[in-house]
């Protein structure tokens, strides 16, 4: 079983599919990986030999911050726009959506649940 940073890597999937396992990893970043490691495109994760495991390795550790450093990162970011006050970093505190989306309607994913609001009713309209 392949085991990068600390990911354990599928066995049946083709190895620039297995590397987007990895927390930081897409599929440009693992097409790189294997264009630059000279991994041909067709071979799978249980193909590999433990020197190509060990190459990988010490690639992804030199030129990627991946899994438990990056997710850190992000958290210290969103951590300092929450002190600095920013607008981004009230709506981050409010978890509401960040990036100019409307919230009106649709931005379920980011508000959670609807809750209901006891005694509004909505009255029809009069003609």
């Amino acid at each position: 079983m392949a085991r990068i940073a600390g990911v354990n890597i599928p066995q049946n999937k083709l190895v620039r599919i297995g590397l987007t396992y990895i927390y930081g990893i897409g599929e440009k970043n693992s097409n790189d990986i294997c264009k630059s490691l000279e991994i041909p495109n067709t071979k799978r994760v249980n193909e590999l030999t433990d020197d190509e495991i060990l190459k990988i390795r010490e690639f992804i550790d030199q030129k990627f911050s991946v899994e438990g450093d990056l997710r850190r990162d992000v958290s210290l970011n969103i951590k300092r726009l929450i002190d600095l006050a920013s607008y981004r970093g009230s709506r981050h505190r409010k978890k509401l959506p960040v990036r100019g989306q409307r919230t009106r309607c649709n931005a379920r994913t980011r508000k959670g649940k609807a809750i209901a609001i006891a005694g509004k009713k909505l009255t029809p309209l009069k003609k």
